[in-house]
């Protein structure tokens, strides 16, 4: 895989550069094999319209989403009051984050302990770049193909955003569709909460199972998302479901990437 050159905080801020984003990759884009390619294109796009951006590299850590929605608030402070120390190290005033769990945590949680900063998701990000014509399109990449977008619940009823990342998909002019759970009905992909990290309880049925069969039922040969965890479980379901071969999940900023040529 070719690098790519994404800068990190500390060497701006040592050349007496202050860029104007920082990008908080989140622990699935830094670890996460299948999410790299997400954090990658994303970085590809800034790099590619010239935003003032910079990563924290190895100084980042967690942002304690996990521990505490798992109900450690213990771990959730101390890991929080670790990265405000950073980013105010840093002087950083705006996130970007491609996760919506980091972004919900960023946003409306950290405040109340001291790390007031403008947190953006990517997907109101890309829609922004794509108004102010930022972003060139290169037209019929996905020529003949049909795709469904899965709301992510941190993204969608957890902050109200449901526009943005649908303008984001009707910029590369592809046929969109609706399931028929979507929006404030969206069905959740069964790994929020610290779902993702424990087994799972007793039931009929796994979530992701169920959420897959409405992404099948929509028709589409691409189901879009935007959150790490919505990519792994959609994707177990698309592989659970035999389906590989119809259907692929892609993320909004490899969508975006793949019509930008990059």
């Amino acid at each position: 895989m070719p690098q790519i050159d994404v800068p990190v905080m500390a060497d701006e801020i040592s050349k007496g550069q202050q860029p104007e984003y920082l990008y908080w990759v989140g622990c699935a884009g830094a670890f996460d094999k299948r999410y790299q390619k997400v954090s990658r294109s994303f970085a590809k796009i800034l790099n590619e319209t010239k935003v003032s951006y910079a990563v924290l590299g190895k100084e980042e850590t967690c942002t304690g989403d996990p521990a505490k929605r798992a109900g450690n608030e213990m771990l959730f402070q101390m890991q929080a009051m670790q990265v405000i120390e950073t980013l105010k190290t840093y002087d950083v005033k705006k996130i970007l984050c491609t996760c919506p769990h980091c972004f919900n945590i960023l946003k409306n949680e950290y405040p109340e302990l001291g790390g007031q900063f403008e947190v953006i998701h990517y997907s109101t990000f890309l829609q922004s770049l794509l108004d102010t014509g930022t972003i060139q399109i290169k037209k019929e990449v996905f020529k003949n193909k049909r795709i469904t977008f899965h709301d992510p619940c941190y993204l969608g009823r957890g902050n109200g955003i449901y526009d943005a990342p649908r303008k984001v998909i009707d910029a590369i002019d592809i046929d969109y569709t609706e399931m028929k759970r979507a929006k404030s009905f969206s069905l959740c992909c069964g790994a929020g909460g610290a779902q993702m990290f424990k087994e799972a309880e007793k039931g009929d049925k796994e979530v992701y199972m169920e959420r897959t069969e409405d992404v099948l039922a929509s028709g589409a040969d691409i189901v879009a998302t935007a959150c790490p965890f919505c990519m792994t479980m959609l994707s177990d379901g698309i592989k659970y479901a035999n389906k590989e071969e119809k259907l692929v999940n892609m993320d909004l900023a490899e969508l975006i990437a793949t019509n930008m040529d990059l």
